[in-house]
Order: C-alpha cells, then sequence, then structure tokens
C-alpha cells in the first residue's frame, strides 16, 4: 500500500512540474498563482507535499488538465492535518474574500437573468456545494480562473434536477427560498445541512417570506413550497430575529417585487451590506445599508451584465490574527475589514494584545474599509468582563470561539458566553487535548484559565467550523506534532488555510490513512 502512494505521488509531481513548464511558469510564478510558498510547489513537485482535494482542483483548473482522476475511491477518503508546532511565525498574508457574502451573492445570482461575474470568490467547499446546487438546475457556472466565477442562468430553472446530496450538505440552501419566491408554482427544497451546531431554527426564514405571501410545510425531509401571485403591494415589517441569512433571504425576496418593501429589524452585517451593494449593481433600489432599516424597491425582471468582487472576510482575518497571536509572532495580515472587526481589536487591547495598524483604504467592492494588522508578540491578561457576541456593530458571532484560544494564552480567568447556539460551546472543551483549562460551565458557557502550556496531540475535528479552527490555531503553538482528523469541516468555510499558514513557516502537511 505504501508503495502505491508513494508511486501515485511521484506520478502526480511529475505531471505537475510538465505542466508548470509548458505554461513557462517558475516555481515561484506558480507558487503566486496558488498562493501558497515556493518551497510547497518544490515539495509538490518533488511528491514530497501531500495535497488536499481543495488544492488538486485549483491546480487543474489552473493548467486546464486533469492531474489525478479525483472521481476515484482515494478521493473520498478522509483528509488529515498533521502539524508541527512550537515555531513562531512571520511574513505578511492577504484576507480572502468573505465566505458568507460569497455564499449570499450565489444565490443572489438567481435573481438576474444577465450575466454575473463574481470575482476573487472564495473556492471553499460552502461555495463548490452552492456551485453545484446551481449547476443542477441549469445554471451554467464557469471558473474563468482560479476565483473568478461567471453566472449565466437559463430562462427556465429545473428545479426538479436539483442536487439533493448537495444540498444537504449546506445550511446556505435555505437561502435559495427568497429569488426562487416565485420560480415555480410548486416545488421542493432539500433540508438544509452544514454545520452541527443543535437545532437552527428556520421559522425566522418563514415568517419573513410569508409577508410576501410564500406558503411552506416541512416534510418527509423537503420543504414543500408553493409560490405567491406576483403583486405590486407596498409592505413593511419587523424581523423577529435580525439573522445575517434572514435579512439576506428578505432582501432578495424584496428585489423582485416592484413595490417597497421596508425591514425593520435588519442586520446590517458584513454579508448583508456586500449583498445590498451587488443589488444595487443590477437596478435594485436599496437604502439604509448599513443601518437596521432597510428600503428596497425591487424590479420584475432582473437582466444585468455585472462584475462584483465581494469584500474581505471579518472571521478569517480574525483567525490569522489569533495565529499570530497564539504563536507569539509578528505578522502582518494585509486586507482586514476594520468595520467589522473593531470591537474584537478592542477586547484584545483591554487583553494586553500589542498590533500595529496601517492607514485605512477601500475594498474591490468600493465601500468596505480596510487595513493592515501587523501582530506583535504581547504578555496578554484574562478580560476583564465576560466576552459575547451581539448582532453588528458587536461582537461577531463566528469571532466568539477565538477567544478561548486567545483566554487560553492570558493570565488569568476569562468567562466567554456563547448565547447564540446551543452546543458550540461544547466543543471548545475539545483544547483540553491540546493541554488547555476549558471548564464547560453549561452548555453555552465555559470558563477558561490560562496560560496554557500547549501539547501535542491527535484531534478529531469537531463538526462546527470555527471550533475545528480554533483547535488548528492552538496546534501552531504546541511542541511537538499533532494531528487533526477529517478536515472537511474546515475546507467548508476557509480557502487553504493550511497552505496559507505555511507561508508564515508553520508546519503543516495534507495526509490521508
Amino acid at each position: 500500500m505504501t508503495t502505491d502512494i508513494q508511486e501515485t505521488a511521484e506520478t502526480v509531481a511529475q505531471i505537475l512540474r510538465d505542466a508548470r513548464i509548458e505554461m513557462g511558469w517558475t516555481q515561484g510564478q506558480l507558487a503566486t498563482e496558488l498562493g501558497t510558498s515556493q518551497s510547497a510547489v518544490a515539495r509538490m513537485e518533488q511528491g514530497k507535499q501531500n495535497l488536499s482535494l481543495r488544492m488538486i482542483q485549483r491546480l487543474e483548473t489552473i493548467f486546464g488538465r486533469s492531474i489525478v482522476n479525483v472521481g476515484s475511491s482515494s478521493s473520498t477518503k478522509m483528509t488529515h492535518l498533521r502539524v508541527t508546532g512550537g515555531h513562531q511565525l512571520s511574513g505578511v498574508v492577504d484576507v480572502n474574500s468573505s465566505k458568507n457574502a460569497g455564499v449570499a451573492l450565489l444565490c443572489a445570482s438567481l435573481l438576474n437573468h444577465g450575466t454575473t461575474t463574481l470575482r476573487r470568490l472564495a473556492r471553499i467547499e460552502e461555495v463548490n456545494r452552492i456551485v453545484e446546487v446551481l449547476t443542477s438546475i441549469g445554471v451554467e457556472c464557469t471558473w474563468l480562473n482560479a476565483n473568478d466565477l461567471q453566472i449565466r442562468r437559463p430562462a427556465v430553472l429545473d428545479l426538479e434536477s436539483m442536487d439533493v446530496e448537495a444540498a444537504r450538505r449546506t445550511r446556505s440552501v435555505i437561502m435559495l427560498l427568497g429569488p426562487l419566491l416565485d420560480q415555480e408554482e410548486l416545488y421542493r427544497l432539500p433540508y438544509a445541512g452544514g454545520c452541527d451546531l443543535g437545532t437552527r431554527t428556520v421559522e425566522p426564514h418563514m415568517q419573513a417570506l410569508r409577508q410576501f405571501g410564500l406558503s411552506v410545510e416541512a416534510h418527509n425531509g423537503f420543504y414543500a413550497v408553493q409560490a405567491p401571485a406576483a403583486d405590486l403591494q407596498d409592505r413593511t415589517f419587523v424581523l423577529t430575529e435580525r439573522g445575517d441569512t434572514v435579512t439576506e433571504n428578505a432582501i432578495m425576496a424584496a428585489a423582485h417585487r416592484e413595490g417597497a418593501t421596508v425591514i425593520r429589524n435588519a442586520s446590517p452585517n458584513y454579508m448583508v451590506q456586500d449583498l445590498c451593494f451587488y443589488l444595487q449593481g443590477l437596478g435594485v433600489s436599496v437604502e439604509g445599508i448599513g443601518s437596521t432599516t432597510l428600503t428596497i424597491r425591487g424590479k420584475s425582471r432582473i437582466d444585468t451584465d455585472i462584475e462584483y468582487a465581494p469584500s474581505e472576510d471579518p472571521i478569517e482575518a480574525m483567525s490569522l490574527i489569533t495565529a499570530g497571536i497564539v504563536t507569539e509572532s509578528e505578522v502582518t495580515i494585509r486586507r482586514v475589514p476594520i468595520e467589522f472587526m473593531e470591537i474584537e481589536l478592542s477586547v484584545l487591547e483591554q487583553m494586553g494584545f500589542q498590533y500595529r495598524a496601517s492607514e485605512e483604504y477601500t475594498a474591490r467592492n468600493g465601500h468596505t474599509r480596510l487595513v493592515d494588522i501587523t501582530t506583535l508578540p504581547s504578555k496578554l491578561k484574562a478580560a476583564p468582563d465576560k466576552i459575547h457576541p451581539m448582532p453588528f456593530p458587536g461582537l461577531n458571532i463566528d469571532n466568539l470561539p477565538f477567544f478561548a484560544v486567545i483566554a487560553s494564552c492570558a493570565e488569568g480567568s476569562t468567562l466567554i458566553h456563547d448565547w447564540v447556539y446551543e452546543n458550540r460551546a461544547i466543543y471548545l472543551t475539545e483544547l483540553n487535548r491540546l493541554g488547555a483549562r476549558v471548564r464547560l460551565l453549561d452548555p453555552h458557557r465555559i470558563d477558561v484559565e490560562g496560560p496554557t502550556r500547549w501539547r501535542a496531540a491527535e484531534v478529531g475535528c469537531p463538526p462546527a467550523l470555527r471550533p475545528a479552527a480554533c483547535i488548528l490555531l492552538a496546534m501552531l503553538a504546541a511542541r511537538g506534532t499533532s494531528e487533526l482528523r477529517n478536515i472537511y469541516v474546515i475546507e467548508r468555510g476557509y480557502e487553504d488555510l493550511a497552505e496559507r499558514l505555511n507561508t508564515l513557516g508553520a508546519e503543516i502537511e495534507y495526509f490521508q490513512d
């Protein structure tokens, strides 16, 4: 078996070398295209670098040829990470575009009968699943290069042919209800999947969409949808939950209603703003962006060729900042969406975190404010008050778990209250396998005692994205070799996180059993 694996690695290495040479590229040029280091490319071409399925797919996109048969049984094996920790990091890394904005824009592209080109879209598994769903119903999705996606929908969508398996592997499928509001009189949508974070009720989505006359009944693993008749009426309603995806669903439903829709208690978060900016580019009137009251005047038919670049991801920015903190390193994280990170940085400052920030500049979407952040080795102390999330402009719900890793590096005891999810806090106790002292007080609260003498360990990836990333980041600080098993959930939300950490000096490699 070992011989077969080695032969396969050598074959892939040879194909990779030949393809690069045919392109006339140096290893450094290929590294730039992949967003990795020249040394990583050199290891690939020597058969010494384990390649994730995602990396293989990116190589195939770049070279326009098959590298390996990704449909073979080997591609369905679980992928793991081996981390040699205890090293300081250094260098510069860019924040990728927002996962959550990218998913919303993919769903919103169904509103447009023209061509949508999304620039620098995150190539993550969540995006792949939505692309598979869109393709299965007749949408033409073409990757123009590694990260630009061109989307053309047909005049009539084939909802009966929807890829149910792909739909069930993403929580985002629920966000198709808004753009599909009245595509067909009757249709079915599979139940949403995604992270295992306890019961995530879809009732807030239904309450919002009922305002447009949509009728949805859940049974036998599907939502049975009865579309409303078209109307020109104005409507005003309050969202009972200021949720990001709930707000997005309501916005997308309003975008193809010609009357004025006023949505109160709307989320003003980053992905909602990106969606609104995109819709404005399509000619939809959206007022109140960045506030909790939105007024949308939609269009019965949208047919516009548009290019749009979603802004950078504040959750990835927080992940990279945490990597710098936990390894006591000086690392520069470029393109940080500062307006969605200000509370997090303020809390970190209270804990003793030191950093440098550049002058502000504007994201490619023409709106979002960015800065470059350089982390500095800091002596941390416990937060003076409990750390808890709030809707924007509060501390981001998805950034809260990273404070468990950071608090583990701080002197004293920190209380973290994750009131949103039923059981996400439980997964953070897995940090204890690496030497942390995380005490579960109840399903929503943990007490973190620091500082931690991190130690290497083998840990199974929890089924929740952000706690899984937290374990990987903690492994960077643990001397010795750790293993993180079955990393699909991380690849669902991060693009090449391990490879990009390696460009900063981390030692992380992929492997399969």
